[in-house]
């Protein structure tokens, strides 16, 4: 391992374009006056690949204060059976999840891995307060396993309806991590809400979510893996979208790369997916609307509860914000696609088919979107295209290790006291 010290880096608001320093948790710009998202301005420009075991090869692209023990890797190769299928000459598949002939070797079998390894290495290792992750399941998966590892303090807040998402490949130390649920029947958004109500106390503190830069660059490591084995920036991006920040920070990779300098200068296309019926950026998207169309909230529900892809259904997507998704589309000239559950079904059955290992739902999505893609002819038959899996080789890894599950300490209705809530959730770390 290289000797490693701290990134240098500092914040940009995309907004007005000031640049500031990070206060050590900085999520925004505060003298901002309309909502923005801010960028790391990192003062290497040119991207050196270390000699870590795992994602910290890309730390001079991740603001981080200290490296975390992390054995986690994606890898990026160049398809051949899925690609004779396609008739593509030059698709290449970014595959996070445990494909480990090939490099692959994240034991939660999602790329949420990628943000949970930045951001709990942006953590201080002085850091008293309890960290709150809301998630629809993967990222609770990933974040879990990153701070039970390194015995840093969490609080998971999950749907009751997506605790199946909470599975390891060993018991959890549970003395710094503890999960809460939202009852039966909520969704991703009612997490959302639990987790604000519980960070009114200064015990908490928010990891941000697509405001954190060490989340969005953590996933654009994926962008850097395909740009550094391809040996240039990819024409064509395809990924699954349920916030859309992973498509946000593949954008600003790209923008890094092109500053980089040796990958190429052109700003590749982000093609991008939802799994229908629940398609609220979908439909913002195709009205030629900044700002999510109104969605009726019982209408929402039953969309979300719809669909295979669990993972992707946020109701509040950082789409309208400067910096956000609605930005990273018009910038790149993207494309908006939608899968039913059938496609996306006939999409993971293709993949094992072609490619030898099963993928998550949300991936299905993105194979969906590029099959769509292909016989529209929406894209070359030579161009270079990067097909972002973002979760895979689960029951692979499920049927070769025993699995253990993380129980909520606390299930909570949609409506509750929340003084009463405090006082149960402090006491956990207590």
């Amino acid at each position: 391992m290289d000797n490693f010290y701290p990134t240098e880096y500092t914040l940009r608001c995309v907004a007005t374009g000031e640049e500031f320093k990070d206060e050590g948790w900085s999520l925004d710009y505060p003298t901002c006056s309309k909502p923005s998202l801010i960028r790391t301005q990192y003062a290497q420009k040119q991207l050196r690949l270390h000699d870590d075991n795992g994602l910290y090869r890309y730390r001079d692209w991740l603001p981080v204060r200290r490296l975390l023990h992390c054995n986690a890797n994606h890898t990026t190769y160049k398809s051949e059976h899925l690609a004779r299928v396609l008739g593509l000459e030059n698709l290449y598949i970014t595959f996070s999840g445990y494909l480990p002939e090939r490099g692959a070797t994240m034991t939660t079998c999602s790329f949420k891995e990628c943000e949970a390894y930045g951001v709990c290495a942006r953590i201080s290792e002085n850091e008293e307060r309890v960290l709150v992750v809301a998630s629809a399941g993967n990222s609770a998966r990933a974040f879990a396993k990153v701070c039970s590892e390194n015995n840093i303090k969490l609080l998971l807040v999950v749907p009751e309806d997506n605790l199946d998402a909470l599975w390891f490949n060993a018991p959890l130390n549970t003395e710094c991590v503890k999960l809460i649920a939202t009852a039966k029947g909520g969704d991703y958004y009612d997490a959302i809400a639990l987790s604000e109500a519980v960070l009114s106390s200064p015990m908490f503190y928010a990891e941000g979510g697509a405001k954190n830069v060490a989340r969005r660059d953590g996933m654009g490591t994926t962008v850097l893996s395909a740009a550094t084995t391809i040996g240039r920036i990819p024409d064509y991006y395809f990924q699954a979208v349920g916030s859309g920040t992973g498509a946000i920070a593949a954008w600003e990779a790209n923008m890094r790369l092109i500053e980089d300098g040796r990958f190429g200068s052109h700003l590749m296309r982000l093609m991008v997916a939802q799994n229908a019926p629940f398609l609220p950026i979908y439909n913002a998207w195709w009205a030629q609307s900044r700002e999510i169309l109104p969605y009726d909230e019982v209408q929402a529900r039953h969309d979300a509860g719809a669909i295979r892809a669990k993972v992707l259904s946020n109701r509040k997507p950082p789409y309208s914000i400067a910096g956000g998704l609605y930005d990273a589309l018009k910038a790149t000239n993207g494309n908006l696609f939608y899968a039913t559950n059938e496609e996306v079904e006939r999409a993971s059955e293709l993949f094992l088919r072609t490619e030898g290992i099963d993928i998550d739902a949300a991936a299905g999505v993105a194979l969906a979107a590029l099959c769509k893609a292909v016989k529209a002819e929406q894209i070359e038959r030579d161009a270079v295209v990067m097909l972002n899996i973002t979760g895979g080789g689960t029951m692979r890894y499920r049927a070769k290790n025993e699995i253990f599950h993380l129980k909520p300490s606390h299930i909570f209705a949609t409506k509750y006291d929340k003084s009463d809530l405090l006082a149960k959730i402090e006491r956990l770390f207590r």
